[in-house]
Order: C-alpha cells, then sequence, then structure tokens
C-alpha cells in the first residue's frame, strides 16, 4: 500500500520543483524528503527522480503518481473535513499565510482568541504576499491565507476557493514633511501625478495596485525605490525620496519628516479569508475566521457577512 506522507513529498517536489523546495513547504529536512521519496521507490519499484543539471527531474512513472497523489490528497482533506464537522470540534493543525499589515494589525489578537477558545488547534502563521499565498491554499500546502483586494481593483479569486470577507481599510498617502501639498486637509491622487514613490517589490499584490491606480489617473508610475516593510517606506518618505501610500491597519509609527494626509476620494482596501472548497466544512476554518472578524482594530469597518465565493 502507497504510504501517503511519501505521496504527499513527491507531489511538493514536483509542485515546487526541488527537492529542497518541497522540504521547505513541508517543514522537514531535505534529507527527510529525499528519504521519503527513496522510501516510495522501494515501495513502487519505480525509479521517480532522475538527475538534470544541478537539479532533478520526474520519471514517467512520477509523473503518473503524482496525478493520483492529488486526488488521494484532495480526498483526504474531505474526509478530514467531515470527521470534524461531524464532531464539532476546532482541532487539528491550521497553516495560515497574512501579508505584512495584516500580520501586525490583526493576527495577534485573532491567534490569542484562537489559542484561548479552542486550544485543541494549532496555528502556524507565516507572512506572505496575496499573489503568493493563494495559489499556495488553491494546490493544498497553506490551509488559508489572508488576502486583499481594492475598490478600483476587486480580487479574482480562482475556481475551488471560498473567501469570507473580514473588514475594510482605509489608505492614506505619506508625504515628505516639505511637500507642496502637505499642510492640506485633503488631496485627490492626481493631484500627485509625476511624483515619485516608493512602494513593495514589483511582484507584490500593492506595488501591482499602485501602478494600476497610479495609470488610471494619466499618471505613468514613477517608482524610485522598494521597500517591503512600510516602517522603511516612511524612513525614505521623511528623507524626501517620495510619497508612499499607508494603509492604517497594522499602521507603525509615523517618523518625523512624514505627513499622513487622507484622500478626498477614498481608496478601501477590503481584507479577506480564503480557503478551499474542501475545508469550508472544518468548524476550524470557521472559527479563525470569527476571531478574525473579533479582532478588526478599532477606526476600521468590520464585515461580519457570510463566506461567500
Amino acid at each position: 500500500m502507497l504510504d501517503l506522507e511519501r505521496l504527499r513529498a513527491l507531489h511538493a517536489v514536483a509542485t515546487y520543483g526541488s527537492v529542497s523546495a518541497a522540504a521547505d513547504v513541508l517543514h522537514v529536512t531535505t534529507s527527510a524528503v529525499s528519504q521519503q521519496l527513496a522510501k516510495l521507490e522501494r515501495e513502487t519499484g519505480q525509479k521517480l527522480l532522475e538527475r538534470n543539471g544541478r537539479g532533478v527531474r520526474l520519471t514517467d512513472a512520477a509523473l503518473l503518481l503524482v496525478e493520483h497523489a492529488d486526488r488521494i490528497l484532495s480526498l483526504v482533506e474531505q474526509a478530514q473535513a467531515d470527521l470534524e464537522a461531524q464532531r464539532g470540534a476546532v482541532v487539528g493543525r491550521l497553516t495560515v499565510a497574512a501579508f505584512p499589515t495584516a500580520i501586525r494589525g490583526l493576527m495577534p489578537a485573532a491567534l490569542g482568541r484562537l489559542r484561548a477558545d479552542h486550544p485543541g488547534l494549532s496555528v502556524l502563521l507565516r507572512e506572505d504576499d496575496p499573489l503568493r499565498s493563494m495559489p499556495l491554499v488553491a494546490r493544498g500546502d497553506l490551509d488559508m491565507a489572508i488576502t486583499q483586494d481594492w475598490n478600483n481593483k476587486p480580487m479574482a479569486i480562482q475556481e475551488g476557493l471560498q473567501k469570507g470577507a473580514i473588514c475594510d481599510d482605509v489608505v492614506d498617502v505619506a508625504l515628505p514633511a516639505d511637500h507642496p501639498l502637505a499642510g492640506r486637509d485633503e488631496i485627490e491622487l492626481k493631484e500627485l501625478a509625476g511624483d515619485p514613490w516608493i512602494s513593495s517589490s514589483p511582484d507584490s499584490i500593492c506595488c501591482d495596485w499602485l501602478m494600476r491606480t497610479l495609470r488610471a489617473i494619466d499618471s505613468e508610475p514613477r517608482i524610485d525605490h522598494m521597500a517591503y516593510e512600510f516602517a522603511t517606506q516612511l524612513s525614505l518618505v521623511a528623507g524626501g525620496l517620495g510619497n508612499a501610500v499607508l494603509p492604517r491597519m497594522g499602521r507603525c509609527d509615523v517618523p518625523d519628516g512624514v505627513v499622513v494626509v487622507p484622500l478626498s476620494s477614498p481608496l478601501i482596501r477590503r481584507v479577506y479569508a480564503v480557503w478551499r472548497e474542501e475545508a469550508a466544512r472544518r468548524p476550524a476554518i470557521r472559527a479563525a475566521l470569527d476571531a478574525l472578524r473579533a479582532s478588526v482594530p478599532a477606526g476600521l469597518t468590520p464585515l461580519g457577512a457570510a463566506a461567500a465565493r
């Protein structure tokens, strides 16, 4: 009989392209993954990996086995969800990814609630951008992702996923203190056309959104500097090196030399939790969503609507 953990290891190698990447996702050593694959080769009597330069390539037998592993792992997850739903118990392990400001402004309180109310549930949290975390949820490598979209750019949810709204978060603009518009009570984004900007890396959802939003007001983006953390971005703003968008969730201390100005036409990002349809019956998913909604910081708009596609 095929061993489930060995199939999981092979599936991870196929998904992420290497033994070391699979080990990172599975939170084990590369040696442990290699041992699982060697045992699976002996178990099946088939060679599963071949050398390909410095990496490995899956054989035809391995690719066939991965196709079956997709269905097997999905059925295992459904069985786990059904059993937990029948017991009504919030137990087991929940792997969650969240973007940086949600990690700082939302997750500590939510995880505290879950630990107090459901001691049988273990939550593993990691920081990741929604552009990377949502595919991981779809593939079954994460149970839940905390993600976001914007009032001017709704988020597309791929087939097989469900989402539940958590809150709305307002975005302001951080300007150098000597900026000509820094003394205003509010400004229009188009008044900043042509200004230099500071944003996160180009493969992040925030940078993608900023570039699209600026182009929508006929302003070709001029992003001079990139830094993932808002605290670093604000330090660059304080140095007079550009403007930055600044969400209110998880806002860090604003340094001297920076003025935060609201937009007269507010830009709102909506924060969501996303999970797989197969996992929807797990009480742990519902408990996590309830804890997230109950932990929305003061000043933001909580959203308690039922989960929707």
